[in-house]
């Protein structure tokens, strides 16, 4: 909502953390919130592979990563990572081989459990080539994978035990003089993630990872995560989510963007806010807030735009987003530019017309930014 000043409510504190690189991208600090995905396909696929790389990456994605189970999948990479658009995280279990394999491919960071990968030799093998090859890591701690000691000694897997996983692992990196890590102790269960991040925050200063791991579907999966992260985001804990979707992983990064939006930690493409509709409604809201997010979906510059059926609310949102639509009667209702009453607008034109003024504001604002840039 551009036009709007900062309200001192909405401020959040957030996590101090040291930064790293992923590739290009800078994770911790003051850097942004990044944004991860996972690809689902054969990754020795390369055609494939890349092509899902490619619609994530104009989605949003900051970061993608990629399982490299095998061999063919490291030599894979290689040609994965020349063509990428975003910087990618070879995703590694147990075997230390695919982690060196993956950092001699280019990879701008290796996902790893350093006590699985083998013996102290293997792990300094391992950190050894990221640090020729200039590879961040990842330490990903799992409730679903925990070590049999800690379940032993804990009885499941509970945020002490988690938390306990990654201080062991962040001591095998640092031992062997490595820095450049982040970090994730994910679960399937929202209280046991969100406990496990409360405590791992105040343990490191590392850079966090956040995600709720194997959320479920589309709807479900979506819900879940915007409960777990959208929690912990509030209080300050993340500097790069993934959200864990059985769908296609664009969704999840459309997700994760919706979610950081929501918080304001984040500004990318259009945030349309709408009515659930009524029988007060002035034209269907619901045919026309799909047909605007399908047409709207190439604008990646911040604005709002409110969509609402009826007068009720719908002024009260205008004056609040940049561009505004609210029903009226007889077949029309009024828009609103920077929350002032504009013109009327037939409702048949009206998806074509919202669409010309977003893109004309979209324009103005990238213009402006450039000149900016310039001076």
């Amino acid at each position: 909502m551009s036009h709007n000043p900062i309200r001192p409510w909405r401020n959040m504190d957030r996590r101090k953390s040291r930064q790293i690189m992923v590739g290009k991208v800078a994770v911790g600090g003051d850097a942004p919130i990044s944004v991860q995905t996972m690809t689902n396909t054969i990754t020795s696929d390369v055609a494939a592979t890349l092509e899902q790389v490619q619609r994530c990456a104009v989605a949003g994605a900051d970061i993608v990563r990629i399982s490299t189970p095998d061999e063919d999948s490291t030599r894979a990479l290689k040609a994965i990572v020349a063509e990428s658009p975003v910087p990618i995280v070879a995703d590694i279990h147990f075997h230390y081989k695919r982690a060196i394999e993956a950092a001699e491919a280019g990879a701008a960071c290796l996902r790893i459990n350093p006590g699985n990968i083998g013996d102290a030799k293997r792990v300094a093998e391992v950190v050894r080539a990221a640090k020729d090859h200039g590879c961040s890591i990842r330490i990903g701690v799992n409730a679903g994978s925990l070590e049999r000691h800690l379940l032993e000694k804990y009885g499941e897997p509970c945020p002490d035990a988690m938390v306990e996983s990654g201080l062991d692992h962040i001591k095998l990196l640092q031992d062997n003089d490595f820095h450049e890590f982040k970090i994730s102790v994910k679960a399937s269960d929202v209280f046991l993630a969100a406990a496990a991040y409360q405590a791992l925050a105040d343990a490191t200063d590392a850079p966090i990872h956040l995600g709720i791991t194997e959320a479920g579907g589309l709807v479900s999966g979506t819900v879940k995560s915007a409960v777990g992260l959208g929690n912990l985001l509030w209080s300050g804990i993340g500097d790069t989510i993934r959200v864990s979707l059985s769908a296609d992983p664009v969704e999840e990064v459309k997700v994760g963007y919706e979610i950081l939006k929501s918080l304001g930690l984040r500004h990318r493409g259009v945030t349309i806010i709408s009515c659930p509709s009524c029988a007060r409604q002035g034209f269907d809201v619901i045919k026309t807030v799909s047909a605007l997010e399908d047409r709207l979906a190439h604008i990646t510059t911040s604005m709002s735009l409110s969509i609402i059926g009826c007068v009720v609310n719908g002024p009260g949102e205008a004056l609040m987003t940049d561009i505004g639509f609210t029903g009226g009667g007889a077949g029309s209702g009024m828009v609103y530019l920077a929350g002032k009453q504009s013109h009327k607008l037939n409702n048949e034109q009206m998806i074509d017309h919202i669409v010309e003024l977003v893109e004309e504001k979209a324009a103005s604002i990238e213009a402006a930014e450039a000149a900016q840039a310039a001076e």
